[in-house]
């Protein structure tokens, strides 16, 4: 009977052992469970009927903190912010407003400067936070990125100042000169003197407003739309033919080659005025008795065959520090020159944006006091719909030009043009 008596026992002490042991190990795996994770740190159930569907479709970063500050609910943008790290608020200013808001119940929103996450990331991120109550003991934040919308907005602002200055310029000398000439009324040469300048003045006038034109259109149109296949050697007849009264003035020998039975697909206006562009540039800034040549060629490429235009000059030449810029809007390497020759600051910010809406860029290679060669590569007719299909959206609005390393391989035997 005792040895039973003692089996029984222990039987008895496992039985209650083993009930304690079932009985923690569900209360571990019920605190495991409530655990925060990254996309809901505890469970939905704390949150009122909805508001979760409704914060997973919303395009701001949604955090919901409980009355300790801790975090219910984070959307992944939220955490791509940097809002929030460890379960907690990562940014103080915000983690004040949570506090006011939960305490007397206000609506409040400031707008803030957030470093980006990482060492070297360039600028501060602009985001507008605004805070809420939700219910009685939780607190919502919703962030905005505000850093893209800012950014084009100081585009926007900087380009309506540099219009207002450039036309500002050539108004005022008009307005200058036409008081000369009444003063001068009975001086038929200095009549005649300003009114040269007049008439300088005005076409300066009509070239900015055309090429502001021009700009809006580039930009806003696509120009794939209408596009059809176009012949580069007539696009390149186009642009001498354009610049043959500049080049014939200061004796430029303007030369071309290789264009023949090549074609690029867009549209035609644009092209042309995209090399017509560059060709003016290449004569304006070319000293006289010199040489400007234009060269095409075909050239293979993963996305299909890209077509290339070069036009090269023996010009001044560009800087390294001015071809990170050429290609901004009203940007001069030479004011000084752009006023003799009636430049306006847009042509290459035209070229730029026409190589971009058809699919292609624009490349510089420049040494001072050797010349420039612009080289526009654009997709050729029958490749270029599907170099569109695997690349829909080329353009950008950073204003910084592409530059080669090395100059354009003349093509052999150009054609001479007079």
């Amino acid at each position: 009977m005792d040895v039973n008596a003692a089996v029984a026992a222990a039987a008895a002490i496992a039985g209650v052992l083993t009930g304690v042991i079932a009985m923690l190990a569900f209360r571990i795996s019920e605190r495991e469970q409530k655990r925060p994770t990254r996309t809901s740190l505890h469970t939905d159930a704390v949150l009122p009927p909805g508001v979760d569907t409704v914060l997973s479709v919303l395009r701001s970063s949604a955090v919901v903190l409980d009355e300790a500050d801790a975090v219910v609910k984070a959307s992944s943008a939220a955490y791509a912010l940097g809002l929030v790290r460890g379960g907690k608020l990562a940014v103080e200013p915000m983690r004040k407003m949570t506090r006011e808001t939960r305490r007397d119940g206000e609506i409040r929103q400031v707008e803030l400067d957030l470093p980006r996450r990482g060492a070297g990331r360039g600028e501060a991120l602009a985001v507008s936070a605004r805070v809420a109550p939700l219910g009685s003991r939780l607190v919502l934040l919703l962030v905005e990125d505000l850093t893209e919308a800012r950014r084009i907005e100081a585009v926007r602002r900087d380009f309506v100042a540099n219009v207002s200055h450039e036309l500002k310029t050539p108004v005022g000398a008009l307005s200058l000169l036409s008081e000369a000439v009444m003063d001068a009324s009975d001086d038929p040469e200095a009549v005649e003197r300003f009114a040269g300048r007049m008439q300088i003045e005005a076409t300066r006038l009509t070239n900015l407003v055309q090429e502001l034109i021009d700009l809006s259109r580039v930009q806003n149109d696509d120009p794939l739309e209408d596009a059809e296949p176009v012949r580069v050697d007539e696009l390149v007849a186009e642009a001498v033919d354009r610049c043959r009264h500049q080049a014939g003035t200061k004796q430029i020998t303007m030369a071309a080659g290789g264009a023949a039975e090549l074609r690029v697909w867009g549209h035609r206006g644009q092209l042309a005025a995209a090399l017509g562009n560059l060709v003016e540039n290449a004569v304006n800034y070319s000293p006289a008795r010199t040489r400007v040549g234009i060269a095409a060629r075909r050239v293979t490429a993963p996305g299909g065959d890209l077509i290339e235009i070069a036009v090269t000059d023996q010009g001044i030449g560009i800087s390294d520090k001015d071809k990170e810029r050429i290609f901004e809007r009203f940007y001069r390497v030479d004011p000084a020159r752009s006023r003799q020759t009636g430049g306006t600051g847009l042509g290459l910010a035209i070229v730029k944006h026409v190589a971009a809406s058809h699919r292609g860029e624009v490349t510089v290679w420049s040494s001072e006091g050797q010349g420039s060669t612009f080289t526009l590569r654009l997709p050729e007719a029958g490749a270029s719909r599907d170099r569109a299909a695997q690349h829909p959206d080329l353009d950008d609005e950073d204003g910084q030009p592409h530059t080669d390393s090395s100059p354009y391989e003349p093509l052999p035997a150009p054609e001479v043009l007079p």
